[in-house]
C-alpha cells in the first residue's frame, strides 16, 4: 500500500522515467516536510476566525488557483470522459473534502500537535485496509506487527492507562477518521483509476476543483458569511491552500518522478515532527512526555508496515 500521508491527491501510476530538476530533491524534500507539517499549524490559526467548512473551501480555492496556473503554464487539459469525473468526485470527496473538512473540525477542540500526529497513522490504516480490500497486498510477521506497534502508539499518545483524561474525545475521533479517510479513498483510486492515460497534473486538478465544487455546495447550508475578514487567519488560509495544497502536490510528484515513490513518502515521518515542534514553539500548545514517546512508537510501528519482501 503506498503511504496516503505522503499525498493528498489522485497518482493512478507511477511515472515511468526519472528526472532531475535543477534544485536537489533533498532540499525539495525539506520543503515539503516544512509545509505539510506547518499545516495544521495554520489550519488551527484559521479556524480561530472563520468556520472550518470556510477554511476547507478556501484552502480547495487557493490550490486549486495553483494547480490550475501550473496546468496553464504546461497547457495541459482537464480530464475527459464521465466516468473518469465521476470517480474523481469520489476520490475528491474521500482525499480532499472529507479529511479537510474532519481535520479543520477536529482542531476547534484538539491541539495541532495531536492533529499532526493522528495523521501520521494514515499508513497504519492504509496497511489494514489493504490486507482487507486488495489481494495482493499480502500480510508479513513484520508488517503485522507494525500495524501492533503503531496503535500500541496512538494510546500512548492518548493517554489510555489514563482513561483519556483531559482529551476531546470528539476532535481526537475526526482526527482519526480523516487520517482514515486516505487510505480508503487511495484504495477507490487504485481500483477505479489506474489505468488512466491522462497526465497527473490533470487529474490532480480535476480532483481538487470537484472537491472546491462539493465544499462551495456545503459552505453556505452550515456557515453564514463572516461580518469582518481578520487579515492573519485569511493569510494562513490562504497559505494553507497555495503551499499545503497547490504547491506541495507539484513538489510531491516531481519528487516521486525524480526518487521514486518509496523514498517520497518517507516524507510521512517528518510531518508530526514539525507539527508538533511548530504547535508548541508558536501556538504555545502544552506538551507531555507521552506525546512525543507515542508519536516515536506511531512512526516506527508505520515504517515497519511499509516494508516489503524482496522476491
Amino acid at each position: 500500500m503506498r503511504t496516503v500521508a505522503a499525498s493528498r491527491t489522485v497518482r493512478p501510476t507511477d511515472p515511468a522515467p526519472r528526472r532531475r530538476t535543477a534544485v536537489d530533491w533533498r532540499i525539495r524534500f525539506g520543503v515539503l516536510s516544512l509545509i505539510w507539517g506547518f499545516s495544521f499549524l495554520l489550519i488551527k490559526v484559521g479556524t480561530e476566525s472563520y468556520a472550518p467548512f470556510q477554511v476547507t473551501l478556501g484552502r480547495l480555492v487557493f490550490g486549486t488557483a495553483v494547480l490550475a496556473a501550473a496546468m496553464a503554464v504546461k497547457r495541459e487539459r482537464l480530464p475527459p470522459g464521465a466516468r473518469t469525473w465521476g470517480h474523481l468526485a469520489v476520490a475528491a470527496f474521500l482525499l480532499n473534502a472529507l479529511p479537510f473538512s474532519l481535520f479543520a473540525y477536529s482542531e476547534l477542540t484538539i491541539p495541532s500537535t495531536l492533529a499532526g500526529i493522528c495523521n501520521a497513522t494514515s499508513p497504519l490504516w492504509g496497511m489494514a485496509l489493504s490486507l482487507i480490500a486488495l489481494s495482493e497486498d499480502r500480510p508479513t510477521r513484520r508488517r503485522v506487527a507494525g500495524l501492533g506497534i503503531g496503535f500500541l502508539g496512538v494510546l500512548t499518545v492518548l493517554g489510555a492507562w489514563q482513561g483519556f483524561n483531559g482529551l476531546d474525545a470528539t476532535g481526537t475521533a475526526m482526527a482519526l477518521l480523516a487520517s482514515l479517510s486516505y487510505p480508503i479513498g487511495w484504495i477507490y483510486v487504485r481500483r477505479t483509476l489506474a489505468g488512466s492515460s491522462d497526465s497527473h497534473l490533470s487529474m490532480t486538478g480535476a480532483q481538487l476543483l470537484l472537491a472546491t465544487v462539493q465544499l462551495a455546495f456545503v459552505t453556505p447550508l452550515f456557515t453564514s458569511l463572516p461580518s469582518h475578514f481578520p487579515v492573519v487567519p485569511l493569510l494562513a488560509i490562504a497559505a494553507l491552500g497555495a503551499l499545503g495544497t497547490g504547491l506541495a502536490v507539484l513538489l510531491q510528484y516531481g519528487l516521486v518522478a525524480e526518487v521514486g515513490p518509496t523514498t517520497a513518502q518517507m516524507v510521512t515521518y517528518f510531518i508530526p515532527v514539525i507539527a508538533t515542534a511548530a504547535g508548541v514553539a508558536i501556538l504555545g500548545e502544552s506538551l507531555t512526555w507521552s506525546t512525543p514517546v507515542g508519536a516515536a512508537i506511531v512512526l516506527a510501528g508505520a515504517a515497519l508496515t511499509q516494508t516489503r519482501t524482496r522476491r
